[in-house]
């Protein structure tokens, strides 16, 4: 069939090697949102969250079902929330999300990808310094007078609002308030009938390390070790080329 056809197949389970990781991580966010708050999302606003966000990558209507079904068993297990802190080769700093049912595994695989690619494994809190914990909204602009909603979202928390590109090149607005704020920013938007496209907290880095492209490529090596984790719900880190 020629190397045509080997590449888009290639490029194919590589689409799909994301999506069932995407769908994995935010399965285990929707298990720990029920586990919190219960199994409706009106009555709990992190699910609610999780199944915004489980919309957003097209992740099936039955697996978002069948993960608060499970969630909802109380013989079912939970999950931890840990943070592991670190630095990758080249001084480039590495922050890293995980939500585990086997706090051993998880530390003995974290530790063994930094090994393995030249990077050293620090304590928690040593990175404060570096990354600030922010809610992020996404949002479709549409029609929308940025300027305005600016103003109108103020006094809602907000810090910053941006345009960006997807990766089909569509505009994407997106907003940024503090960790605490995030509550009200979610609800200003959903008062506002605004199409959230997703709802997150993410680590900003407030510092940047610059690096060459060659070595880029030692750090990026350590990332896909860390994403190919199924405990690994995010990585974050601070390098601009």
């Amino acid at each position: 069939m020629g190397r045509a056809f080997e590449f888009r197949k290639e490029r194919k389970f590589k689409r799909w090697a994301k999506m069932a990781v995407q769908f994995t991580r935010l399965g285990k966010e929707i298990a720990m949102a029920v586990k919190s708050g219960g199994p409706n999302p009106e009555t709990n606003s992190r699910l609610r969250t999780a199944i915004q966000n489980a919309k957003a990558v097209n992740m099936p209507k039955d697996r978002v079902e069948a993960a608060i079904k499970r969630a909802s068993n109380k013989d079912e297990s939970n999950y931890e929330e840990i943070v592991y802190e670190g630095y990758a080769p080249h001084g480039v700093a590495i922050l890293v999300e995980t939500a585990t049912d086997n706090t051993n595994r998880t530390v003995a695989n974290v530790r063994s990808y930094f090994s393995k690619c030249a990077g050293t494994l620090g304590k928690t809190g040593s990175l404060d310094f570096i990354f600030s914990r922010k809610s992020v909204f996404r949002f479709n602009p549409g029609d929308l007078d940025l300027d305005e909603l600016e103003l109108e979202l103020i006094d809602s928390g907000l810090e910053d609002l941006y345009v960006e590109e997807d990766a089909e090149g569509q505009d994407i607005g997106v907003i940024h308030t503090s960790f605490e704020d995030f509550g009200r920013m979610q609800k200003a938007l959903e008062e506002k009938a605004i199409t959230v496209i997703s709802a997150k907290l993410e680590r900003v880095a407030l510092s940047t390390t610059p690096i060459t492209e060659e070595q880029a490529a030692d750090v990026l090596k350590l990332i896909d070790k860390l994403e190919e984790d199924d405990d690994v719900q995010a990585v974050y880190h601070n390098m601009i080329e």
